[in-house]
């Protein structure tokens, strides 16, 4: 939580944050997350704009993950633009709050002067995160059939016959009948 109350209500005011924040519980996807409770570092610029205050910046973080081939525990700090318009709460000419039931969409809100900044961040980090993070660009990842690590192996196979063709294979062992009438007629 960020407090505004420093920045108040005039549009043009601005305060810049440097802060170190833990991360929050389940913070990204289930191949790349940063952990619960490491540094989260927060850059941030506050402006108090007309309908409430922009909070804009950078958050950086140490990811951890696994290599979506090989699954090798993979690590990467991570770099994120933050954008986000708090509003104010809606009032009426009495001071009293009204609930704008207008839009469909929920927009972020001030509470009490306070910026909740969780749920800013988690979208921005989950979608800056790679759905299938890799060890390096060229991972041949694992044998299909034993789960053996090809870059540990790069000569690794398997002999195995596709069993929809095996019936074939015995044809070339064997000569075809055809081919040993023609063999006969040429002796004579």
């Amino acid at each position: 939580m960020l407090d505004t109350r420093e920045l108040g209500r005039r549009a043009g005011s601005m305060r810049t944050v440097s802060r170190t924040v833990p991360a929050p519980a389940d913070l990204g996807i289930a191949v790349a997350a940063i952990p619960e409770g490491s540094d989260l570092e927060l850059d941030l610029r506050l402006e108090s704009v007309i309908e409430g205050v922009l909070v804009s910046g950078a958050a950086r973080a140490h990811v951890v993950g696994e290599c979506a081939r090989c699954l090798d525990r993979v690590e990467w700090d991570e770099t994120v633009d933050v954008q986000e318009l708090f509003e104010y709460p809606d009032s009426d000419a009495y001071g009293r709050r009204v609930d704008d039931d207008e839009d469909d969409e929920p927009r972020p809100r001030l509470e009490d002067d306070l910026v909740d900044l969780e749920p800013v961040l988690r979208d921005a980090v989950v979608l800056a995160l790679p759905l299938a993070p890799l060890c390096r660009d060229d991972c041949p990842g694992l044998c299909p059939e034993c789960g053996a690590r090809l870059a540990d192996d790069p000569g690794h196979r398997h002999d195995q016959v596709d069993p929809r063709w095996a019936a074939l294979s015995g044809l070339l062992d064997t000569p075809a009948a055809g081919d040993a009438a023609d063999d006969d007629e040429k002796e004579d």
